[in-house]
């Protein structure tokens, strides 16, 4: 099984707040010894090499968007360096196990329906995990099946985003097993992973095992998070590194000062293209329980 990565108890208690409302994580002690029985991750794809899912970059679609290009992401690992067990205690974990230069790209709860950023996401094909607040998204569920239809994965938000650690235990079931449901029904497939908002309570007994009674087998969290121009980042350092996972969030003018949520996520493409990183699907780097 993975390797946890845990906050310590301060930590815990000093989850950062933002506007956008979900928050980046305290810093935690990194992660990246892979599960034992794993390689320590794939290795990198030859230079160039585009990914099993997509061709190499369209600069122009890029240029439209008043973007550079990120490099083509390798292959996705035929050894996934994250393994999922069926039953028992979830895993919680906040990156990959991964020697490939690729970050993963999350974005939280659906507050923001702007219809540029389908079609954004349309021509740079870049790929992200979907983590969906019911509530927030029941209105206009239609708005993230043509993102779905891109390839991109739909995970378990909650169904109302609150701090988990003070919800009953009966409560927080209800959050994760309601939102489970619905997000099934709607969009076809039962999310694989959870993430609590603000981050708060992942590494709780009770929260494990709502996770585990709802149907999802990890709790994923991030090391970085995405401002309106700026990322914010629990490495000293402030520099990605191969597997890390990035939060944002779907917003708008509203909460980004005037932003759009086009721009919010033109920004974060520029920060990681300037690391000289690729965006992989984080589902890629995951099995699955399998029978």
């Amino acid at each position: 099984m993975l390797k946890r990565s845990w906050f310590t108890a301060v930590g815990a208690l000093a989850l950062l707040t933002v506007a956008s409302g979900c928050g980046g994580a305290p810093a935690t002690p990194r992660t990246q010894a892979p599960p034992p029985g794993s390689a320590g991750g794939s290795a990198p794809a030859p230079s160039g090499t585009p990914s099993g899912r997509d061709a190499a970059p369209d600069a122009a679609a890029w240029s439209k968007w008043g973007l550079k290009p990120l490099p083509a992401a390798p292959a996705a690992p035929a050894d996934k360096p994250i393994k999922l067990t069926r039953t028992g205690q979830v895993p919680v974990f906040s990156e990959v196990p991964t020697t490939d230069r690729v970050v993963f790209v999350t974005l939280d709860d659906g507050a923001e329906k702007d219809p540029k950023f389908v079609a954004m996401m349309n021509d740079l094909k870049v790929p992200v995990s979907m983590f969906l607040t019911r509530d927030l998204i029941s209105g206009d569920y239609g708005y993230f099946k043509p993102l779905q239809a891109l390839g991109n994965h739909i995970q378990n938000h909650t169904v109302d985003h609150p701090a988990m650690s003070k919800a009953s235990p009966e409560k927080q079931k209800s959050e994760v097993c309601d939102d489970q449901s619905a997000l099934t029904r709607e969009y076809g497939t039962a999310p694989l992973l959870f993430r609590p908002p603000y981050g708060d309570g992942a590494h709780t007994t009770a929260l494990n095992a709502a996770v585990q009674a709802c149907g999802p087998r990890a709790v994923v969290l991030w090391r970085e998070s995405m401002q309106i121009h700026d990322m914010q980042y629990q490495a000293a350092d402030k520099k990605l590194r191969p597997g890390d996972i990035i939060l944002a969030h779907f917003r708008g003018p509203k909460d980004l000062k005037g932003e759009t949520m086009t721009q919010m996520f033109g920004e974060l493409l520029s920060r990681i293209q300037e690391q000289g990183f690729a965006v992989a699907r984080l589902e890629d780097y995951i099995a699955a329980p399998t029978g």
